[in-house]
This record gives structure tokens, sequence and C-alpha cells, in this order.
């Protein structure tokens, strides 16, 4: 029985144990009886529930049980005496029921308590109370009676509700905790039995309970030893109640089962941190393996140009954005691992080891795919950028070659020759860089069925060398094209270069006719003052003729040559020298 659930009967002080002992070592038991009715019923219950405090070995010394008859009527005292045989009559040894002073003298003689004493069972005593000190001491006899023991009912009631309080509160954790450490004992428990243990918590704070039985028990100790040194007297929650060896002994058993629990929680919550990390690096396992493989699985293309190739290395950022966070859960994953492997127990090493090694090779493996994905796209970009450079050269190459030169000299020409020459090297340096990247770009390629995840590539590979090997035959063709084209304007720029030199030796012919003919009509205008002298005029004539007509003939020889070559070439100013040296040697002959 509990003191809450009659707390207001026991308030109303029908009896208590004061903690004072009888020369037998037997606790006394004081029944105060009011000038009011006493209610036998509540008076009943207040004994039984105050009977079972103390322990056997203090039962069996009997106790002396105090009836303060002195406020009381004589009937309301026998019944009282007599309900004792009913409540303990095995565990009463003395009943000293205090009178008042020659009030009941005339009514004892109908009721002789001692001659009952085999039917009842216990010694029954009428004394007053100045004279009870002759049965039990004062110091163990409260001061109503003339003791000196100290008794505060509502300090012990209080004290009595903090102890029932403690011990109910305890007895049940000490069940709760050993059910949730029995239960994380059994090795043989299935998955789910383990989980309901790990959700089964105690139904209240075991440091609060342990907080209130250390105050509790450090109270009782203090009051314990105020009594010895002090004097002043035990109360009934100390010794010989069992309040404090029980307290002690709930203590003791609150602490290991306590322990045993903190060990239990902090096996569950390494448990549940594995569990929790197990079920993370699944997460992060799965996705790179699933989602993420499979978005790397449908990349395979290089793009036809420099803007596919872009577009392809803006989705694969997007993805490598994607792979990013799950990368950086297994950042964070990896430091928790590597901090239970550095605290961790024998038995988790293996388990957290094993969880490492395959979130490493799994992130590891998609970063290097990411990886290679990203060299590859880069490589494939810059290959289009020196195919685009190399076409525009070729373009620009061909635009040249298909417009009509006309120069207006030989170092004109010479300039458009060196400027073809530059653009013709100038294509074969990037043909040469189209092949190198080209040609590391299919060694990429190559490797790129390693990265599959067991997917058949070899279509996509195909397509992508196909269209390498397209790329850099066409532009091989173009340049070829190119070269054809520029050998032909290099021999018709050449023959230009030689018809200018005509020109230019046709203007010499003339110039030395006309400076030939202007030295005969001003030296040769003598007619000789003889035959002979007319002789050596006329010979000297013939000589001026035939320097004239032999570099008219030259001259006409050199132009109709390359007239022959390609007459499509020859300007209308090679024309009209001709006609001019042809007139001019007219002219000479018919001075002469």
């Amino acid at each position: 029985m509990d003191a809450t659930v009659i707390l207001p009967i026991l308030k109303k002080k029908l009896a208590f144990l004061s903690g004072g002992k009888d020369r037998r070592s037997g606790l006394i038991l004081t029944i105060p009886l009011c000038s009011e009715q006493t209610s036998m019923d509540e008076l009943s219950v207040t004994l039984d529930y105050l009977l079972s405090i103390p322990s056997d070995k203090c039962k069996a010394r009997g106790f002396t049980v105090i009836v303060d008859g002195r406020k009381s009527q004589w009937n309301i005292v026998k019944t009282v005496v007599l309900m004792l045989q009913n409540v303990v009559p095995a565990e009463v040894s003395l009943v000293c029921v205090v009178k008042p002073d020659e009030f009941w003298d005339k009514k004892v003689t109908h009721f002789c308590f001692w001659k009952e004493k085999d039917r009842l069972g216990f010694e029954v005593i009428l004394v007053s109370g100045n004279k009870l000190t002759r049965y039990i001491e004062p110091s163990q006899l409260t001061e109503e009676f003339g003791g000196s023991l100290t008794y505060d009912h509502m300090d012990w009631l209080n004290k009595r509700l903090v102890f029932e309080k403690f011990t109910k509160e305890s007895t049940s954790l000490l069940d709760e905790l050993a059910v949730i450490n029995n239960g994380s004992d059994k090795g043989n428990q299935n998955e789910k039995d383990r989980s309901m243990d790990f959700n089964y918590l105690p139904s209240v704070d075991p440091e609060t309970v342990l907080q209130t039985g250390h105050e509790l028990l450090s109270e009782l100790q203090q009051r314990r030893f105020n009594g010895l040194e002090g004097g002043v007297a035990w109360s009934p929650m100390d010794d010989e109640l069992l309040a404090q060896p029980q307290v002690m002994k709930l203590l003791d058993s609150l602490r290991e089962q306590y322990t045993r629990y903190q060990e239990v929680c902090r096996q569950r919550s390494k448990r549940t941190q594995l569990d929790e990390i197990q079920q993370k690096v699944m997460q992060v396992v799965n996705w790179l393996e699933g989602p993420g493989s499979e978005q790397l699985r449908t990349q395979w293309g290089i793009g036809d140009s420099i803007r596919a190739s872009q577009a392809l290395q803006q989705k694969h950022e997007e993805i490598e954005s994607q792979h990013s966070e799950w990368f950086a859960v297994y950042v964070e994953l990896n430091q928790q691992i590597a901090a239970l492997l550095n605290a961790g127990d024998e038995e988790d090493l293996v388990e957290l080891k094993g969880l490492q090694q395959r979130l490493s090779d799994v992130c590891y493996r998609q970063a290097s795919q990411l990886e290679f994905r990203q060299n590859l796209l880069q490589i494939a970009l810059e290959f289009h950028g020196v195919a685009q450079e190399l076409s525009q050269q070729l373009d620009g190459l061909l635009g040249m070659l298909c417009v009509d030169v006309a120069p207006t000299d030989g170092a004109a020409i010479q300039q458009t020759l060196k400027l073809l020459e530059e653009k013709l090297k100038s294509v074969d340096t990037g043909l040469q860089g189209l092949r190198e990247k080209g040609q590391n770009l299919l060694d990429q390629i190559s490797n790129q069925a390693s990265w599959a995840y067991g997917k058949d590539v070899s279509s996509e590979n195909k397509d992508n060398v196909d269209h390498i090997q397209n790329v850099m035959e066409d532009m091989q063709l173009r340049k070829q094209r190119c070269e054809d084209m520029v050998d032909v304007r290099r021999l018709k720029m050449l023959q230009m270069v030689q018809l200018f030199k005509c020109e230019e030796d046709a203007a010499q012919a003339v110039e030395w006719l006309n400076e030939l003919l202007d030295a005969l009509l001003k030296t040769h205008i003598r007619l000789g003052d003889d035959s002979q002298e007319t002789k050596i005029l006329i010979e000297k004539h013939r000589k001026f003729v035939d320097v004239a007509q032999v570099s008219l003939c030259c001259i006409i020889a050199s132009y109709f040559w390359h007239f022959e070559i390609e007459s499509s070439h020859i300007s209308r100013s090679c024309i009209n020298q001709i006609h001019m040296i042809f007139h001019e040697s007219v002219r000479f002959k018919e001075l002469v």
C-alpha cells in the first residue's frame, strides 16, 4: 500500500511510529486517541500501513503499543485494544494504555485486560502518562509522554512520500532497465526484436531518480549522524525501519543497471550511427552506380563542331554539379568513418573498413570517369577548333586563288607569290596540328570502352572515329586541291614576271635604237670625198643596220616565244612595244 493512496488518512495522525524503542529493542507504535470519534476503519488502514514498514527481523522483536486514551472515552480505548488482536496479535508484545488520572478506576473492574492476556496474545497495562517511563526509556518517548524524542509527523510523512516515490520509481526503473539490458544481451535476437528494444526507453530519467536517491540517502545519513553525536533520537526513517539500507541497496542496483544501460545506449548509439552511415553509404553508392552512371552512359558523343562540343561540355558540367553534391556526402561520411575507426571497437573495424573501401572505390571510379569524359570533351573541342581554323585558312587561300591577278609590275607579282607561299605554309602547319589533335582524340576514344560499365559502345565509338577521320581526310583533300591551284598560279605568275622582263628589254632596245638613230643622224652625215671614203661610210652604215636588225629580231623572238607558251598572258603593252620597235626600225631604214 502506498502512502499516496491513504494520504488523507495518514495526515490525521491516527497512529505513528516515532522511531523510539522499548527495552527489548522493539519498536514503539503510538495511537493518540482524540476526543472526537475515531474511525476504526481508518485506524485499521493506518496500522496496516505502519506495520508494513519495518522488516521481518524488526517485527520479530515485537511492538510496544502506546494507546493514548487521555482524551478519549473508555469504550473507544477498549475497542482499539481489541482491534489490535485482529490487526497485529503476534507482533504486539505490550500495550500501554495511557489513562487519565482517576477517571477510569471504577470502570476498569468491568474489564480486566490482564485476565485476557492469553486470549489477546499480548499484555495490556494501564498507566498514567507520568509513569510511562517505568516501562520505556524517556529518550525513546516523545514529548507528550514526558520524553525527549523529537517527532514531526508531517515531516515524516513528507519524507515517507519521497522515499516511497523513490522506491517505486527506482523499482520500476530497475525492471525496465533489466528488460532493456537483458534484451540487448540476447545474441539470437532477430532484427525486428532488436529494433523494438532499441526504441524502448525508460519511463523516467535514470539521472533524476539517482539524484533523488542520493539526496534522500544524504538526508538519512545526516539525521543518523546527528542522532549519534547530538543526542537527538532517531526517526522512523532511519536504520531500524530499513529506509537507509533499502535506499542504499536500490541505489547500488540502480547504478549497476544504469551503468549497463549506459553501455547498452552507447552500443545502441554506435549501432544506430553505423546503421545511419551504412544507409547513407548505400544511398551514395546506389545513386552513383544507378542514375549517376546512367547519365554518363548516355554521354558518348564528341560533337561535330565547336558549338556542339561546347553544348556537350555544358551538359557534362550539369552532370558534374549533381555528382559534386554526392561527393560532398562522401567526404562527410569518410570523415565520420575515420573518426569511428580511431575510436571504434575491434568488432566494428572490419565492417567500417568494408564500408569505407566500397564507398571510396565507387566514388573514385565515378570521379575518374567524370574526369576522363571532361578531358575527352576538351580534346574534342580543341580538335574542332583547329579544324575550323584550318578550314578558314583553306577558304582564304582558295578565295585568293580564285581571283584573277592583275599586277602592275614584277615586284607586285613577287609579293603575291610570297603571300601565297606563306598561306600554304600556314595551311601545312594547321593540317599537322589537326592530325596531332585527331590522333590524340582517337587514342582517348580507344580507351573509352573501359568506362562503359558493360555497355556496348562500339557503334558510338565508330561514329566518333569516322567523324574524326572524315574531317582529317576532307582537310587533306582541300589542302591538296589548294596546292594544285597554287602550283598553277605560281607558274602563271612566273610567266608574267618574264613578260614584264621582256617589256623592260623591249623598252631598252627602243631606247638603244633611238640613241643609235640619233648618233647616225648626227655623226654619219658625210657622203665622203672619194669613192674609198664612201665605201668606208657604206660599210659602217651596214654595220649600223645589222646591229638594229639583230636587236629587233631578238626582241621579237623573245616575245613570240612567250606568246607560244601562253598567248593569253601577253599584255596589250607588249603588243604595242612590238609595233613601236617595228616602226622605229622601218623609220631607221628609210632614213638610212
